[in-house]
């Protein structure tokens, strides 16, 4: 393990930019200036509109969960690969996605694992959300005797886990929506389609049947994954995807997926041999997250949103053990190796090849 420096800041690299550095939970996102934008399109060829504002993606090894970042004991504020494992499992997807004809995405070079040279795009307002198990929130709601979700009617007699009908698409707010009747002025809040048909421009949607091909590219996607892991030996039981629009060489807009898709944060993935049996073995994130509600004093401040300000002082003051990031270091980049049909390596130092390499093969690098 002390053989390898995680990434965890990741926000105050000397790249050039226009503008502050926007930072997530675990990616920075560095928008170049249009002069450098236009530069890099030229002279790498990008088969995009020479005026696209471009931007350096940026991924950390930190992990989040429950809305707070955590953090190990002995200064390993990351989880070594998780990073690379992330970048390398969405690449691989976005690229079947390009292949199998359903959309482009946002990426324009991949030119290290910790680095997506990224295209601008208009960011479409919803949390492109697709279910196949009735796990989560949507059980947790089901348990309670809730039988509608999203603006569908489940049936009666489920189960925890247990595998649905049909995949269900099951959208939630990205960001703050206001002026929208029934929706609440909350980031992440649980939409109906009839919300967004009806609201198309609240949530960026420029047409009807872009909201078609939103759930189009979403369920095909999410049967294109679903059966490669089932090769694999995994289940692929819900994800979130993000779309936006681009301005095409053409002239032409067209709708693209953004952000990731497919990774073990932003999907539930279970071992299928283990399901058979009765057993849920995570390989991904949620794996984290059932340990921390094993783990921490009181799992109500994870689960419970009013108890926020007490999540956020445990998050900053609880460490990890040092065994305990491992083991979710090897989840990431066992599973990352699996889809990728190769084993993940984690670079020694990735902080100081990142600048060596936007220094010398892309001129971006302040000094």
């Amino acid at each position: 393990m002390s053989t390898y420096k995680v990434l965890e800041v990741n926000d105050d690299l000397p790249i050039r930019t226009q503008g502050n550095v926007h930072s997530g939970k675990v990616r920075s996102v560095y928008w170049l200036t249009s002069a450098d934008s236009e530069r890099l399109i030229e002279e790498k060829g990008y088969p995009i509109p020479t005026d696209t504002p471009l931007a350096i993606m940026i991924i950390s090894d930190r992990i989040s969960a429950f809305d707070c970042i955590w953090q190990g004991e002995n200064g390993l504020n990351g989880v070594p690969g998780k990073g690379i494992a992330l970048n390398s499992v969405a690449a691989h997807w976005f690229k079947l996605f390009d292949q199998s004809g359903l959309a482009g995405n946002h990426i324009v070079d991949i030119p290290h694992p910790y680095i997506w040279i990224v295209r601008k795009a208009q960011t479409v307002k919803v949390e492109a959300i697709a279910r196949q198990y009735i796990t989560g929130s949507m059980w947790r709601d089901y348990a309670k005797g809730v039988r509608n979700f999203c603006g569908i009617d489940l049936p009666e007699g489920l189960q925890a886990n247990q595998k649905l009908d049909e995949v269900l698409i099951t959208p939630s707010t990205k960001g703050i929506i206001t002026d929208v009747p029934d929706v609440p002025p909350v980031d992440d809040v649980n939409i109906t389609r009839d919300n967004i048909v009806n609201n198309l421009a609240a949530f960026n949607f420029k047409s009807l049947a872009d909201v078609d091909q939103y759930e189009k590219l979403l369920t095909e996607g999410f049967k294109l994954i679903s059966a490669q892991l089932a090769d694999l030996g995994q289940i692929f039981v819900d994800t979130k995807f993000e779309f936006g629009y681009v301005d095409e060489i053409d002239g032409s807009q067209t709708l693209i997926y953004i952000d990731e898709v497919g990774t073990p944060d932003s999907s539930r993935i279970w071992d299928e041999a283990a399901y058979k049996d009765g057993k849920i073995i995570e390989n991904s994130k949620e794996g984290f997250r059932q340990l921390l509600i094993n783990n921490v004093p009181d799992s109500d401040v994870l689960l419970n949103k009013d108890r926020m300000p007490e999540r956020e002082a445990l998050a900053q003051g609880y460490k990890l053990p040092v065994e305990v990031m491992m083991q979710v270091s090897d989840t990431y980049v066992g599973i990352a190796s699996k889809i990728i049909g190769e084993q993940i390596e984690i670079p020694q130092d990735p902080r100081a090849e990142i600048i060596e390499l936007l220094d010398k093969e892309y001129g971006l690098i302040d000094k």
